[in-house]
């Protein structure tokens, strides 16, 4: 089957000559590089997988460190109006 490349300068200069070493022709190069590359498995994508441990509950209430979060910003707020704080 017959059909049209768009390739880059240098890529096409390098298959060129890529070609010439093994002494294929130009169709035959690419034939080969395309058919063992779609073969070999892909390694470069293996599954991501995340370890994860058990951390246990949390060793303190959230909701008091809110308070405190909100309490110790009000204070700054507080520092930063002329006449207060």
């Amino acid at each position: 089957m017959r059909i049209t490349l768009q390739l880059d300068d240098d890529l096409f200069v390098d298959l060129q000559r890529w070609a010439e070493r093994e002494g294929l022709t130009f169709s035959e190069l690419v034939d080969l590089a395309l058919r063992q590359s779609l073969a070999s498995p892909d390694k470069s994508h293996r599954r991501f997988r995340q370890k994860t441990v058990a951390l246990g509950l949390p060793s303190f209430d959230v909701s008091c460190a809110n308070a405190a979060d909100a309490r110790l910003e009000d204070e700054e707020i507080a520092r930063r109006v002329p006449g207060r704080g």
